[in-house]
């Protein structure tokens, strides 16, 4: 069997690569990918966009690269998009177009539900399978669109859990996020935090593998009352708190137990249109969540203005650890199980197309 995948970003080949382990072992994978799982058309290196001017420099390139898959398509036994709705959803269009018998699984779905709702039809009309990762978000399509929800790919990434809170907080995890703007914003802010907080907790910040000595010293300051740590999951499993940008790395910490403070800071100019656009009450997909699951929020937010050092020595100092634990349980049991399985089987059976499970 050969599939056609894009996984333009890191993160779609992380739950990538869960999903080849559960594939057929003769199952050939061509079009973009890590290089780690096969031999991709393009460099992911090259994908990388650097700002708008970058962005709008690429654009041909990018427009070449979405003729090229398409022309991999016809030899394709199927079609796998994951996340990047910006390069994806115009790509599924595009092979739809061309082929259109040709199978499209769509994993990771775009964020429609958040903003540019109208995009829901485009998907409806275009994509075979779309396999959701959050539970509500089939209540925004229509009845008859082949939408399902397979489980959340952190459960299957994540190994090992907290099953009770910690009893003292010794460790505290700093994750300023993996770009370079929101490094630059928070950074500051948590090594004020770190001297208010003690020299006697041990103070761990994550910095993303990818960048180098110098970009580390640039991006990150003074990191003498720092622990370097580039494991996510171990750091967090080992921490009894957790200070956290905004992002993904906020769900990893509340699956895993580790209570937390979501902190974000944008431009003022880009906070004012995402909010303008983006009809969401929090931030953190752990809160988004729970308001599903049981109608409040997991954890604090602290964004734009309210985000101050007294702000996160207030709500780190008030946090209550045993309703937190409690929460971390019914959010495990409201995702209910990974999604790797669940879409090597839509990539593996023959001529099953359509409709929900």
């Amino acid at each position: 069997m050969k599939i056609l995948v894009s996984a333009i970003e890191h993160s779609a080949n992380i739950h990538l690569k869960e999903v080849v382990k559960r594939l057929p072992s003769e199952t050939e994978l061509v079009g973009i990918f890590d290089r780690e799982l096969g031999e991709p058309m393009e460099d992911l290196r090259s994908l990388a966009v650097m700002g708008i001017t970058d962005a709008l420099r690429k654009l041909p390139f990018f427009f070449r690269l979405a003729d090229r898959m398409v022309e991999l398509a016809g030899s394709a036994d199927k079609v796998l998009l994951i996340d990047g709705s910006g390069f994806n959803l115009p790509l599924a269009k595009k092979i739809k177009k061309r082929y259109p018998h040709k199978e499209i699984v769509y994993y990771i779905l775009p964020q429609a539900w958040a903003w540019r709702r109208y995009r829901i039809k485009t998907l409806e009309r275009t994509v075979d399978h779309l396999a959701s990762i959050l539970p509500f978000e089939e209540r925004y399509y229509s009845p008859s669109a082949p939408i399902h929800y397979v489980g959340h790919p952190l459960l299957d990434e994540i190994s090992r859990f907290k099953e009770t809170p910690s009893e003292a907080i010794r460790t505290i995890a700093f994750l300023p996020g993996s770009r370079r703007s929101e490094i630059r914003t928070l950074m500051p802010l948590f090594r004020k935090l770190r001297r208010r907080l003690g020299e006697s907790l041990d103070a761990r910040v994550v910095i993303p593998p990818i960048f180098s000595p110098k970009e580390i010293e640039e991006l990150y300051g003074d990191l003498s009352g720092f622990r370097r740590e580039h494991d996510t999951h171990r750091t967090l499993f080992e921490s009894d708190f957790a200070f956290v940008c905004s992002g993904t790395a906020t769900l990893e910490a509340a699956l895993i137990g580790t209570p937390l403070v979501l902190a974000y800071r944008a431009k003022p100019l880009d906070y004012f249109l995402a909010s303008r656009l983006i009809r969401i009450e929090y931030a953190g997909l752990a809160n988004l969540f729970s308001l599903d699951f049981q109608g409040r929020p997991m954890h604090p937010e602290l964004l734009q203005d309210d985000l101050t050092i007294d702000n996160l020595l207030r709500e780190y100092e008030a946090f209550d650890r045993k309703r937190y634990a409690e929460d971390v349980q019914k959010l495990r049991r409201y995702l209910r199980h990974g999604s790797a399985e669940n879409v090597a089987r839509l990539l593996s059976v023959n001529g099953e197309k359509g409709g929900k499970k």
